[in-house]
């Protein structure tokens, strides 16, 4: 996973969404430091940042592939690219949880990504049937995800939390497509930025984990 370069003071405000105990603790982080006081390296917010690109990716990829969908275009590039960022995700945490885990990951991510080309699939054409059984499978592979988190790490990803974080990404996406394949802009729009702030406070839970779990990695 690439780094990106901060030097110097931190110019930007950066909203943090640090998942503890199962509640979502939003942090300001100004000049290096959390509007609790709390100073962050530069290693921290370095990761940090590097997560959120990669939710960031998987919610802009989601989006083309719902928007492709809609207007009929062919996607085959899309779906690849998305299927990449599941292997960037799952690379991001092999540093801490081994090969292994990585690998578990990607497989399960890159499952949630053609069960939702399913969900979509089956909701543009009006097959309810179809629907219902991609969207039972969606949410038995978010508990898979949220079980495999909670394991790997249950102090700052309790399964409960991440089971509700993935339950709220799922909900929003699917609410994102059907307002693009009805037509509806303005929801359409508006849940699109609902689904990047809680693709963003996901990224910044998984961080913040990751840096809880390991601190020496990130001095």
């Amino acid at each position: 996973m690439s780094k990106k370069p901060l030097a110097g003071v931190f110019l930007a405000t950066l909203i943090i969404g640090a998942i503890v105990g199962g509640i979502l603790n939003p942090l300001i982080i100004a000049n290096g430091q959390s509007s609790q006081g709390q100073t962050f390296t530069k290693a921290q917010v370095d990761f940090k940042m590097d997560m959120r690109r990669l939710w960031e990716d998987h919610v802009t990829y989601t989006r083309m592939f719902i928007v492709e969908t809609a207007a009929n275009i062919s996607n085959d590039v899309t779906v690849a690219r998305l299927l990449k960022n599941q292997e960037d995700i799952g690379n991001a945490i092999k540093p801490y949880y081994g090969d292994a885990a990585g690998n578990q990951l990607t497989t399960l991510l890159k499952q949630h990504i053609l069960i939702s080309a399913d969900v979509v699939n089956a909701a543009k054409a009006g097959n309810s049937t179809a629907f219902d059984a991609a969207d039972k499978q969606w949410y038995a592979n978010a508990d898979q995800i949220a079980a495999f988190l909670g394991q790997a790490n249950p102090t700052y990803w309790p399964q409960s939390a991440m089971k509700s974080m993935l339950y709220e990404h799922l909900n929003l996406t699917t609410a994102e497509a059907v307002a693009r394949l009805h037509g509806d802009w303005t929801a359409d729009t508006q849940t699109y930025d609902k689904v990047v702030t809680q693709a963003m406070m996901m990224a910044d839970g998984l961080a913040d984990g990751i840096i809880g779990q390991f601190p020496a990695k990130f001095c």
